[in-house]
């Protein structure tokens, strides 16, 4: 797996996992909504801490600034 997330991505993603998680433990959200987000949040914590997301690959997305020689 070759990293592909950079900095701003990872916080990004960081900001948005914890905003869910914040949203179902004050009951905001519930039921089917609240697994769902919370797969989600679940993902987008997984891929920002290894910083690689599979589904940039089909794309040739890559958030990480390239290193200077």
């Amino acid at each position: 797996m070759k990293k592909n997330l950079g900095t701003a991505d990872r916080a990004i993603r960081i900001i948005i996992a914890v905003g869910i998680a914040v949203l179902y433990f004050t009951n905001v959200i519930s039921g089917t909504l609240a697994i769902v987000l919370g797969i989600l949040a679940v993902v987008f914590l997984l891929t920002s801490f290894i910083s690689f997301c599979p589904l940039y690959l089909p794309f040739g997305i890559n958030t990480l600034k390239k290193k200077r020689r």
